[in-house]
């Protein structure tokens, strides 16, 4: 088996230069909450595929559900001939999303294709072209997600115009000195000076910002959110696709609010790790597009919505959701002890529900001052001491934890025991 530098030195010249890479390993295997690279070194996985395997890797149920299907076939495109897993898996979504009223269900591939088609069925309701995002919001990496993305660097950089009729809003952040009052007022400048609201089709807002740093959106913004899309005809969108399925102590992260989004975008660990992506929303609102209009070729293909339904199944049979609650309280706890150590780099704003778990490295103790170049050199740190852990932020300077629900206490324990070694001053 070739090693790790031979793979390194192969990728450089086989592959774009585009993709990045958190590290210079490569996996071989793995099972539940740990990873063994090409050269047989074991990791504890505290990034689950950037919130893909909430049920860890390799899960018997998904494996076992996936097996099945491939013994009766791999793939018929939906539009062509249609399969029982897709409509089965649109129905218990339908039942489970926070919705008012019906809900009606479209499954895609990526969270791109999930976001995308979110705003081109929000178009086709209301007949507006305007979108109305958030900075430090990822929405994905195609052209209209990318446009939707609030972070220039390295989303945008280079890569040529963006879709018109996309605008964005500060979000709300206190380490970042941006209150709700801020991102409301500057709401109201937008719709005096750019768009009126009788254009915007609609608002599309993280629950929990992901790659902007694990910030939750206050319940008063959501509130304020559903207020003016009422007032306007203006359709609410929620991006779940990094908070879905069990990772902040719910189902579903919009659930934290005494309020409902019209859509909710879905993807990475619906599938424990295979390809599936979807919307979920109002029925009379999903039924806007004409027949056609949506799909793909590959879009929810059969083997992903097998493993799909495993996955709700584990969630209910494993209690992941109370879970996701205790795994998360257990590294908040372990990350709050490592900050009164005096022997480990400052540590910031400990936070995020559930099992969505961030805090900030700075460069002093008591402030919000960024260091990025010592958040790159923890994760690097990291990965050396047999820990995947991953970065994120506006700043750069945020560290962030997505372990599979389904590790086990001393997994999680060996975590942070590893993460105390890698943020050593």
């Amino acid at each position: 088996m070739p090693t790790n530098s031979e793979l390194s030195a192969r990728r450089q010249e086989a592959v774009v230069r585009g993709v990045g890479h958190a590290s210079q390993i490569s996996a071989a295997r793995a099972l539940n909450a740990e990873i063994w690279d090409v050269e047989g070194k074991r990791y504890v996985d505290f990034a689950g595929g950037i919130a893909v395997v909430n049920t860890g890797h390799c899960h018997p149920r998904v494996m076992e559900a996936v097996r099945k299907q491939m013994e009766h076939f791999t793939h018929t495109c939906f539009q062509v001939v249609m399969y029982e897993p897709y409509i089965k898996l649109c129905e218990r979504l339908n039942a489970l999303a926070p919705i008012s009223g019906p809900a009606k269900s479209i499954l895609l591939t990526t969270g791109a294709e999930a976001t995308e088609n979110a705003i081109k069925i929000a178009r086709a309701a209301t007949g507006r072209p305007g979108v109305i995002a958030f900075t430090g919001g990822f929405h994905g990496r195609t052209v209209m997600a990318m446009s939707l993305t609030g972070k220039v660097v390295p989303y945008k950089k280079n890569l040529g115009p963006t879709v018109p009729d996309v605008w964005h809003v500060p979000f709300p952040v206190p380490q970042h000195d941006v209150t709700v009052e801020d991102a409301l007022k500057y709401l109201a400048f937008l719709f005096k000076a750019d768009i009126d609201p009788s254009r915007v089709a609609a608002i599309i807002v993280e629950p929990v910002q992901g790659e902007g740093g694990f910030h939750m959106a206050p319940p008063e913004l959501m509130r304020a959110l559903r207020r003016v899309c009422d007032e306007h005809g203006i359709i609410l969108i929620a991006d779940e696709v990094q908070t879905g399925f069990g990772r902040t102590g719910k189902m579903f992260a919009m659930e934290h609010y005494d309020v409902s989004p019209d859509m909710i975008c879905v993807a990475k660990s619906l599938a424990g790790g295979f390809p599936l992506s979807g919307v979920i929303g109002r029925a009379p609102i999903m039924d806007a597009a004409d027949p056609g209009g949506l799909g793909g070729t590959y879009a929810g293909n059969p083997l992903s919505c097998a493993a799909a339904l495993a996955v709700l199944d584990v969630f209910e049979e494993e209690k992941l959701l109370g879970r996701s609650n205790a795994i998360g309280q257990r590294l908040k706890d372990g990350i709050k002890a490592l900050q009164h150590r005096n022997d480990l780099l400052p540590i910031a704003a400990i936070r995020g529900p559930g099992a969505m778990v961030a805090f900030d490295i700075v460069k002093e103790r008591g402030t919000d001052t960024p260091d990025a170049a010592a958040t790159s050199r923890v994760t690097k740190r990291a990965f050396e001491e047999g820990l995947v852990l991953l970065s994120c932020g506006t700043n750069a300077n945020t560290i962030r934890i997505l372990v599979p629900l389904t590790a086990s206490d001393e997994i999680v324990d060996e975590g942070l025991d590893i993460l105390a070694k890698a943020l050593v001053a």
